[in-house]
């Protein structure tokens, strides 16, 4: 392994890369942008189009910019839970959670998932994590600084990752791999497809059922291309993938969450479970805990925004004449047919239904806290005995 600093310099060195479809995407019209250091398609048809689409039906993603890392050795579990506030070792096998990488503060450096394979199913490791694509390098770096010599952390650049989302996911991966009706919210497994071995999870980040599919990259273009012939499928842009997150209350690393903020303020308190909190052991347990009894300063909220204008990122929050927060993602929300948006709030200001004002082109626009998901999640559930 290389020491952080030299992690950070790749990275630094990097001009923009190729994704393994980037062909692919070209082919059907994409229109490409620099997104995480990588080109990217951020629409095919245009955004509300392919919103309404994933909506409907489903809508495929190529999302292998995320860094995909394995981590095995003696005393992984312990070492993870050092670094994540979220419990590993009661993570069973096949089952993944949404976690966060901490700094000594209790700062989000990153938000991610967390699994735990068996039998070396995936790679032949103990944990597999999705982390952003942005951050991912520095997530490495941070990891490598941290982890004790005994863990091995692999970085699995080889493999391409596809989102399939959508309420018709389910019945269109099915066509390809029948295996794969068996998986519900957050499990996860190995499958296999001509030959091909997979690692799919049934998640996503856009508050619809759907997967999540880890693929050798030499192997993308042929899933890609049997995935979008089915009727139910089309290939989706970042734009959508964004629009859609925002909808359902989902959190954008660098953009909703930074070092600056805490797992208690985001609103994330559900990724440290009650062993965590009573233990401790991890970066920021102090803090978690004090911003639990005593409440953090800011909190992330949800905003219904009055008028038609959106309310975009960098927007000031007013409570009369005082600023007391800031707008971190805005848009308008094609299944609502009206602006929303989230962002900080001093802790005063945050309670639902708060009436507070958004400054958009000079001019104050009501806006009013809000319950998120703005729209309901749709995930498949197993239901409880």
């Amino acid at each position: 392994m290389t020491g952080k600093e030299d992690v950070a310099t790749i990275e630094e060195e990097l001009p923009p890369g190729t994704l393994p479809l980037d062909a692919w995407h070209r082919a059907r019209g994409a229109r490409m942008v620099v997104f995480a250091n990588y080109h990217m398609p951020i629409q095919y048809e245009g955004i509300m189009a392919e919103h309404s689409w994933t909506r409907e039906h489903a809508g495929l993603f190529d999302v292998s910019h995320m860094g995909q890392l394995s981590f095995s050795g003696e005393g992984v579990d312990e070492a993870l839970e050092q670094l994540l506030p979220s419990d590993i070792k009661g993570l069973k096998p096949f089952r993944q959670r949404y976690s966060m990488l901490l700094d000594e503060e209790g700062g989000i450096l990153d938000d991610l998932m967390v699994s735990r394979l068996d039998g070396g199913a995936f790679d032949g490791a103990d944990i597999y994590m999705v982390v952003n694509g942005a951050t991912k390098y520095d997530d490495m770096g941070w990891m490598i600084e941290h982890l004790p010599d005994e863990v091995t952390m692999n970085h699995m650049d080889e493999q391409a990752l596809l989102a399939l989302q959508g309420p018709e996911a389910g019945d269109a991966l099915a066509t390809l791999i029948p295996e794969t009706a068996g998986l519900y919210f957050m499990q996860s497994g190995p499958f296999t497809w001509r030959g091909v071995p997979l690692w799919i999870s049934r998640s996503g980040y856009t508050g619809e059922d759907g997967f999540e599919i880890s693929i050798p990259a030499d192997n993308a273009e042929l899933l890609a291309d049997a995935l979008a012939a089915l009727p139910q499928v089309k290939p989706i842009g970042l734009g959508a993938r964004d629009s859609l997150r925002l909808e359902a209350g989902l959190p954008l690393y660098g953009h909703d969450l930074d070092p600056r903020v805490s797992a208690i303020g985001a609103d994330l308190g559900f990724a440290i479970q009650k062993r965590r909190r009573e233990e401790g052991g991890f970066f920021g347990h102090a803090r978690v805990m004090k911003e639990l009894a005593d409440g953090p300063g800011s909190r992330r909220v949800g905003l219904r925004v009055d008028g038609r204008l959106p309310a975009r990122e960098g927007a000031p929050i007013f409570a009369g004449d005082v600023m007391v927060g800031e707008v971190t993602s805005g848009g308008f929300a094609p299944t609502l047919g009206a602006p929303i948006a989230m962002g900080w709030v001093s802790l005063p200001h945050s309670a639902l239904g708060t009436a507070l004002e958004v400054e958009v082109r000079g001019k104050r626009i009501v806006a009013t806290v809000a319950p998120m998901p703005f729209v309901p999640h749709r995930y498949r559930r197993q239901k409880s005995a």
